[in-house]
């Protein structure tokens, strides 16, 4: 029977029609750029694991995590991971900048448009083009 997936969350923080992405230091999706996140700590809700993640990869505390997402993520590797991946919405105060930490690198503002152009995982672009669809709505 495989193990059963691995707790993890990642956090979607918008501003102006731009997301906050770093780019992954470590497997899985090393060398990716993504939504700052990670594994869930023993005890930790969803919601906890994304704020924690958050601020350990960036410097910047958020509040208000809503869930957007889920997913669940097999690695394709035989033996690989399986992840349950909770991915949230989050506010932050708008004059904190980004500073990498822990095994994240390279902290930046990207748009949708931008964004299809990096070697992200399938899920980032997923969200990303949700909600650049739903603030287009609006």
């Amino acid at each position: 029977m495989p193990p059963s997936p691995q707790a993890a969350s990642s956090a979607i923080l918008e501003r102006d029609g731009r997301f906050l992405l770093i780019r992954r230091m470590n497997p899985p999706s090393m060398d990716l750029f993504a939504f700052p996140g990670g594994r869930a700590e023993p005890g930790e809700t969803p919601d906890q694991t994304a704020v924690r993640e958050f601020l350990e990869e960036t410097g910047i505390p958020v509040r208000n995590p809503v869930l957007f997402a889920t997913y669940d993520l097999m690695s394709e590797k035989e033996g690989g991971r399986h992840f349950f991946l909770s991915v949230f919405r989050v506010e932050a105060d708008t004059e904190l900048e980004a500073i990498a930490a822990d095994d994240a690198a390279d902290p930046g503002w990207y748009t949708v448009e931008e964004i299809r152009s990096l070697p992200v995982p399938a899920s980032v672009l997923e969200c990303a083009e949700r909600l650049a669809a739903e603030n287009n709505a609006r």
